[in-house]
């Protein structure tokens, strides 16, 4: 395939995506006002990911991943027109061919989206290739456990679920052992996306530095979007038609993360920034979580007791705010320091190491001792093969 043609083949599905979308939203088809939140999630999954795929199929080719992601977002692009030909089908009592077809294929078409980009995206991160031979059977497994769940999904009979639609190729009577070749098929999914996330964990310990700082992007997102995940579950336990909504939008929006941080390790863009990421993440979280249980705590308390003398007053919610408000910038400084105490000691020792050469060059005169010194602190933070000092001399 010439890069050309992967060029024109990568943005051609971009285009396609969009296309389909704005149509989709132009048209009315969409009912955004059924639940916005979770169309504006399913959109901007739909775009990352396209955008994502192409530009790194465009780029990288013969790296399978970016025509993984694009087949991602292709696959919920199509599940998107099937779920408006059948809601529309619904509101309308429509029936036929086109209805039954798109019912169907609405059915399995999410997962071929979603089982490859979970389990061929991370076997094969970042250069396309598994990290040897030994791993081909996890391969197999996640390509096994796809065909069983799309086989167990696509001819189960009966009525398909949120339609008015039979399925069209349901197999009668055998329901109950279609359900059993579906649950083996996901037991089997859960299972390869474990063993693809402990490919990651071997190619990291084997890879050399460049892969070492790609590996990280990746690494860096899957503790973000558990984080979006759980903050989805949150919501969602609300049980409400918005709660659910968001709860949706939630997660879409955290799994829209991978993607960008897979493209930004295999095109390379600002690849060894990701140690500021990953402190920056660590630090603002720590921060974030402090603040908020500290919020929480004093606004209840504090109506504990306030309330017999303010009532319903706000009061409570006044002075929390106050406090979580001086808080900041102190409590932030403690976890940053703990952060570069604990994560990235050599960057810590190195900053202390040169806080005290500042602090005895006030008081030291004599030059000797100064160049002395200054060699040591330049071959403990900066660790050369070699240092020399050259003086200018007098004249």
């Amino acid at each position: 395939m010439s890069q050309r043609f992967s060029r024109l083949l990568a943005w051609g599905l971009w285009s396609l995506d969009i296309a389909v979308l704005t149509t989709l939203l132009v048209t009315g088809d969409v009912d955004v006002d059924d639940g916005v939140w979770g169309t504006a999630g399913a959109i901007l999954f739909i775009v990352v990911f396209a955008t994502t795929g192409a530009m790194v199929a465009s780029r990288v080719p013969a790296n399978p991943i970016g025509w993984l992601l694009c087949l991602a977002a292709l696959a919920f692009t199509i599940g998107g027109v099937c779920v408006a030909i059948s809601e529309q089908a619904v509101r309308t009592g429509q029936d036929g061919f086109q209805v039954a077809a798109a019912a169907w294929v609405g059915t399995f078409v999410w997962m071929l989206g979603v089982g490859p980009a979970a389990t061929f995206v991370l076997l094969l991160f970042p250069d396309g290739r598994l990290p040897s031979r030994r791993w081909r059977p996890v391969g197999w497994l996640a390509a096994t456990a796809l065909v069983l769940i799309c086989f167990g999904v696509a001819l189960a009979p009966g009525r398909i679920e949120d339609t008015a639609v039979s399925n069209p190729v349901g197999i009668p009577g055998a329901g109950p052992f279609l359900e059993v070749v579906a649950g083996v098929g996901l037991g089997l999914i859960l299972l390869s996306i474990l063993a693809s996330c402990a490919s990651l964990v071997v190619r990291y310990r084997r890879s050399a530095v460049e892969q070492r700082q790609q590996l990280k992007w990746l690494a860096w997102s899957l503790p973000v979007v558990l984080a979006w995940l759980i903050a989805s579950i949150v919501v969602g336990t609300d049980g409400g038609e918005t709660a659910v909504d968001i709860s949706n939008a939630l997660a879409t929006m955290g799994l829209a993360v991978v993607p960008v941080s897979i493209g930004m390790a295999i095109l390379r863009h600002r690849l060894y920034d990701i140690d500021v990421v990953i402190k920056r993440t660590l630090v603002y979280g720590v921060l974030t979580a402090l603040l908020l249980g500290t919020y929480l705590g004093s606004v209840l308390v504090l109506r504990l007791l306030l309330g017999p003398l303010t009532g319903r007053s706000d009061l409570a919610v006044a002075v929390s705010t106050l406090a979580v408000a001086a808080l900041f910038r102190p409590v932030r400084a403690r976890v940053q320091a703990l952060v570069d105490r604990r994560f990235y000691r050599r960057r810590y020792d190195a900053a202390r190491t040169l806080e005290g050469f500042a602090g005895r060059l006030r008081h030291e005169l004599d030059l000797e001792t100064l160049g002395t010194d200054l060699r040591g602190v330049v071959s403990e933070t900066m660790q050369p093969t070699q240092v020399s000092l050259w003086l200018r001399g007098t004249s």
